[in-house]
């Protein structure tokens, strides 16, 4: 099953369309951070392979490229990959003639999100594997997909998620030194007030005392 699409810009890995969420997973936003991540390291990096599928969890996420845009899609496991690439290229070829002419030129990220109606319409088309229509793209000859290379996606981006880790146990030690701080601040406050305020009180009776006798007696 289908659960997200990304479109973007290959040069700089700007977002220009997404198919937006209809069921609302909670989980798939750690999925979509991981396209981004692909998208900004295919920028910086040497020329990506024009195809290519990473195993993440229970998902895959497969791509292809074309035109200096890259079209991703994030699949469940058991999805067949054959349907995942005949889907991307579905949408590769319309997207390219909506829109070639305006890719190089936008600025904006998700200057094309409208083309998520083309994405929702064809994503009910590949929901179920087993209409005839599917079954007859799956039994095509598409020798060139069984050659598609799958990699770990933490073998491209395990070092940065790693770098991120050590980045946000590091805030998190500031943090916690922070607050142990001002714990300590707290507690040697309040052992001044727990020693010196018995005196307090008993200076505030004399002082009462002397008081009342001087102005009553």
């Amino acid at each position: 099953m289908v659960k997200l699409t990304l479109i973007a810009r290959v040069t700089d890995g700007l977002p220009l369309a997404e198919g937006l969420d209809t069921d609302k997973d909670p989980d798939l936003e750690h999925y979509k951070q991981q396209a981004k991540t692909l998208f900004k390291k295919m920028s910086s990096g040497p020329p990506p392979p024009s195809r290519m599928s990473y195993e993440s969890g229970p998902y895959f996420l497969h791509y292809l490229i074309e035109g200096g845009v890259c079209y991703l899609t994030l699949c469940e496991r058991g999805y067949p990959k054959k349907l995942a690439y005949q889907y991307l290229e579905d949408l590769q070829r319309e997207f390219w003639t909506q829109n070639h002419s305006q890719v190089e030129t936008v600025a904006r990220p998700y200057a094309f999100i409208k083309f998520d109606t083309f994405i929702q319409k064809t994503k009910r088309l590949y929901m179920d594997t087993r209409t005839t229509r599917n079954l007859n793209k799956m039994n095509e000859e598409l020798a060139e997909v069984q050659q598609i290379m799958t990699r770990n996606i933490q073998d491209v981006l395990g070092q940065g998620e790693r770098l991120d880790h050590v980045s946000r146990m590091s805030s998190n030690l500031a943090s916690e030194s922070k607050q142990y701080e001002r714990r300590a601040r707290d507690l040697s406050r309040q052992a001044l007030i727990r020693k010196y305020i018995p005196l307090a009180i008993v200076l505030g009776l004399v002082l009462l005392f002397v008081l009342l006798r001087y102005y009553v007696f």
